[in-house]
């Protein structure tokens, strides 16, 4: 009798040690912004091959090892961004992600700083490995990580000013590696920014009273429902701008001329969502954007290989 018991109490810890093990890993995993990392790879890798790498075979670009190490340290740091960005939103993300929250408290919050810095230390070390200008460009990109987590994410503007400018960052170093100044990157890179900058502030408008409480002044809580209205029906009407500049004097062809035609309509349904403002209207139109970006590094995956092919 007592052997079963004592079998039954082992099977019991056992399974109660996985599951905390595994609550563990996942909570790392939320902590470090990991498929947020792994959706930024993805589009480095697209954009790199497909649209800033103009003359270089696939074959040339594979064994690439300079490219590979720069995306490998964009990763690490993003990743180490992710976790410290936490570390500093912990008390506000209790009440708007206590799911992602309460996951994340079976890490003690030390080894998450243990895992940001052992993580920006590989990324520095493996920057200093390819090159001493690769070596400034992820420690710039480190520094504005940090100061945006412990101070800009907290100032009318510039919070998400530079929380796009960070997203956008390491393509512009992809853009500089290879030295593709094209009109048409950069009217892709200014639509890019327009829509992450309409994400970020929609993102505001949801969480407007607890970011007020804990000290993050952001435009919906600085100004009036109608003035952030407009904010937004105006960077997106500048959005639509842009996409038809691109479709008129770029020559965009294939998939990605659909992409930008879309975008038209999907602009046009998001202004129509925020006319009628309302919590629900400004959460689906999140995640509109949300995808509408996806849908882009598929269309430029699509468009690429068309005309690789």
């Amino acid at each position: 009798m007592n052997s079963e018991k004592e079998t039954f109490q082992s099977k019991k810890f056992i399974s109660k040690s996985l599951y905390y093990r595994f609550s563990q890993f996942v909570g790392f995993l939320l902590g470090a912004r990991f498929f947020v990392a792994a959706l930024l790879t993805f589009a480095l890798y697209v954009s790199t091959f497909f649209l800033f790498n103009q003359e270089e075979s696939f074959r040339n670009f594979v064994f690439d090892f300079k490219v590979h190490g720069i995306i490998f340290c964009t990763v690490l740091t993003i990743l180490a961004g992710g976790i410290i960005n936490q570390f500093y939103d912990l008390e506000k993300d209790h009440i708007v992600k206590p799911f992602r929250t309460r996951i994340q408290s079976f890490i003690k919050q030390k080894y998450f700083l243990y895992a940001y810095l052992g993580l920006t230390a590989i990324s520095l070390g493996v920057a200093w490995m390819i090159s001493h200008n690769v070596f400034i460009f992820f420690v710039v990109y480190q520094f504005f990580m940090w100061l945006y987590s412990h101070k800009l994410s907290r100032i009318l503007i510039l919070n998400n000013l530079t929380f796009v400018s960070l997203t956008l960052y390491p393509f512009f170093g992809m853009m500089v590696y290879y030295e593709t100044f094209l009109k048409k990157v950069f009217l892709m890179a200014v639509f890019l920014f327009l829509i992450l900058l309409c994400i970020d502030i929609v993102k505001d408008t949801l969480t407007r009273s607890v970011d007020k409480t804990f000290g993050y002044t952001t435009i919906p809580n600085y100004f009036k429902s109608r003035n952030t209205k407009i904010i937004l029906i105006s960077l997106l009407l500048i959005t639509m701008a842009v996409s038809m500049k691109i479709i008129t004097k770029t020559g965009v062809t294939g998939f990605m001329a659909y992409y930008f035609a879309g975008g038209l309509f999907v602009m046009i349904l998001c202004i129509y969502l925020f006319l009628n403002s309302t919590r629900k209207s400004n959460f689906l139109t999140l995640n509109i954007l949300r995808l509408w970006v996806f849908v882009g590094i598929i269309a430029m995956l699509l468009n690429g290989i068309e005309h690789k092919l």
